[in-house]
Formats: structure tokens, sequence, C-alpha cells
């Protein structure tokens, strides 16, 4: 816990306002206490939609709070790493397609983020459903929570937790519908209105509270189905293409958010997702998969260097294609998809810009994706 009290020093310290708020929720939820969450949801109310008068008041409020909040969790260990899901030679073949999900192998553990990426219709989707319990597997072996039979689903399905990439309409008020999910986990009185209050600061959707499905974004209701699904604290997330509806600054926010649930040592949560948006998802992932054609293409937890080979990098330039090729290296070669170049060999990312840098080469994106799926795509 100690590294959350850091981070929120150095949020304070660069301005990351909205950040400290977030992480300072996250910390006042760790203590369990009523009273430091209560405040916590007041303090975070009153924060300012911009940098003003208010600001410092707010600062110092914010300050007085975080230091409660550490005197609670000031000597709490970290969050215990276990095993949540073991999938063994899972498989799934459909009685009129010729698609099949070969076999596949996969351990999920409280604390983990893993992505699986690839195009549509490689079994992305297919493999999530499998996990959750809401297909039928074909054949091999799922374990949960380490209960020896995976076919009483009754026993686990309250612990793992499917969000679809549509979301299923519901009715009447957004706040009204978490009082509810609250309500059928068990959650009530005075509770309730706590819990719902901090899942509605905690992923900014208290201005949305008193609005209905058709007034909502899509965005939002991916956001909404979040914070509905951890009011019944689920073990396991599967989301399914969550980051389609949302712009890049929303895609952030969400991802980011999803890395500090998963360090909570109270939710004791890992998460398993699917996305084309390769790049988003490795920077928070801690194992990325690629489906391919049904099958586990790639596992970036398993890859040595002496597996990967060459290095392999994006490049967006003005050059064109022969000058190019004229100034690097015949070993390099050269691959043009009409929007950037990529560019394979036996050399350093510090060695090519450096010999970019001294053509004059104006180089407008470099990225390097030899660890990446994109080399793939």
């Amino acid at each position: 816990m100690q590294e959350i009290l850091s981070e929120l020093k150095a949020y304070v310290q660069h301005k990351d306002y909205q950040l400290y708020r977030r992480r300072l929720l996250d910390a006042a939820y760790e203590t369990q206490n009523d009273t430091l969450i209560d405040e916590a949801i007041g303090w975070s109310l009153q924060t300012p939609k911009e940098e003003g008068d208010n600001t410092l008041a707010w600062l110092n409020s914010g300050a007085r709070l975080l230091q409660k909040v550490a005197e609670k969790i000031q000597h709490a260990g970290p969050a215990k790493r276990v095993q949540l899901v073991k999938a063994d030679n899972l498989t799934k073949q459909y009685a009129k397609s010729v698609f099949s999900l070969k076999p596949f192998h996969v351990e999920i553990y409280s604390g983990d983020i893993i992505g699986i990426v690839g195009e549509n219709g490689n079994g992305k989707t297919t493999l999530l459903r499998c996990l959750a319990g809401q297909l039928q597997k074909s054949t091999g072996d799922i374990s949960y929570f380490g209960i020896e039979s995976s076919d009483d689903f009754y026993s686990i399905k309250h612990k793992v937790a499917f969000i679809p990439q549509r979301i299923p309409r519901w009715f009447g008020l957004l706040k009204d519908n978490l009082h509810f999910s609250a309500a059928i986990s068990g959650i009530h009185g005075k509770e309730n209105d706590r819990m719902v209050h901090f899942m509605l600061e905690r992923l900014n959707l208290t201005k949305f509270a008193n609005l209905t499905w058709d007034k909502i974004s899509s965005g939002y209701r991916t956001r909404f189905e979040i914070a509905r699904i951890l009011l019944q604290k689920p073990n396991l997330l599967i989301l399914d293409e969550p980051l389609a509806n949302l712009d890049i600054h929303a895609q952030q926010t969400l991802l980011s958010d999803l890395q500090f649930l998963v360090k909570s040592p109270t939710l004791n949560l890992g998460v398993i997702l699917s996305s084309q948006q390769l790049h988003e998802v490795e920077k928070v992932a801690d194992k990325v998969l690629l489906i391919k054609d049904g099958n586990c293409f790639w596992n970036n937890d398993l890859m040595t260097e002496s597996d990967i080979g060459e290095l392999v990098v994006e490049l967006e330039t003005t050059t064109d294609r022969t000058h190019l090729a004229a100034i690097l290296p015949s070993s390099i070669a050269i691959a043009f998809n009409g929007n950037f170049y990529t560019l394979s060999g036996h050399f350093t990312a510090k060695e090519l810009l450096a010999t970019l840098s001294e053509k004059n080469v104006d180089v407008h994106y470099f990225r390097n994706i030899t660890h990446s799926t994109k080399r793939f795509f």
C-alpha cells in the first residue's frame, strides 16, 4: 500500500489531479472504513472543474484525508497472488461451422491483466465466452478458484463476470440500476447507498446518475456496466472489446482504471480482455495472446529474444521508399503499407535512429514493435 501513497504524492506534485482523485478514492476504499469512504466521496464531489481559487482548499482537504487513510493502510501487505482460472487444452467446435478454437492453454491470476488480440472472426469472443461459462467447451479442462468441478457453474458464476461488446439495454435511471445490482448482491441500507455513490464517483458516472439508457453514450454505458459488475465483487472480470466504442482518451482512462483495480488487495481481481487496439492493450497487459484462425499464434509471456530474432520497427516519414532504401543498409528489409514503413533486420533502434538523423530524414513516427503483436498484422 506504500506504492499507492507514493503515487498520490507524485500526482499532486505534477498536478495530475484527476489521477489523484481516483487513486485517493481507491486508497480510502482499501481501508474498508465507512467514515473514510464517506469522507472520500464527499471530497471527490468537490473536485474543481478547472484549476482555480478553490483548488488549494481542495488539495488541503485531500492532504488531510490522505493522512487519515495512510494511518489505516500503512502496515497493509501487498495483494496475494492466487490462481483464478486455469484452462488446459480448451477447444470449441461448432456443429455447422468450419471454424474451431484449437487447443488453448491459459492461466489467470489475481493482479493480472491478460490481453487477447486478433482480427475479427479469429476466436477471441469464443474463447472469452468459454472461460466465462457462457459457451459449452468441446474438450479440455477449466478449473476455477480451486473448485474441482467446473461443471458446477452455480458455485462459481458469482465470481466470474462477463461484459459483452454490446451492453444489454437497461431501463430506468442509471443510479437505480446500480442500487438494484448492489441489493441482489446482498448490499443493503446505508452500505448500499455508500457503495453506489462510491462507484459513481470512482468511474466518473455521477453526472449521469439520473439519466436513462438513451441519454448516455455507448462509452459510458460500458463504464456503467463495469460499475454494476464491481458491486457484485467478482474475482474474474472478462471484457469483450471494451475499447471498441471509446475515443482514445476514454480508452486510456478505462485501461488505467483496470490497472488500478487489479492492484487492490480487497478486490482480489484478475482481468482478461479482448481488443483490436493493440498498442493500448499492450501498454497495460501483463500477458498478451494473439489468436489467429482459432490458434494461439503468439504468447509474449513465453517468447525469448532468440525466438524473436530480428528487430522490427514502424516508421512514418515523408521520405520516399527509393531514397530510404538508398541510405539504409541492404540487410534491412523495407515494407510499405501506404501509411508507414515496416523495417526489419539485425540492427538496434539506436543505430537506425542515428542513421536517419545523419541523413536528415524527417521522422514523424517511430515505434519498436519487435515485442508487439503488431508485427504480425
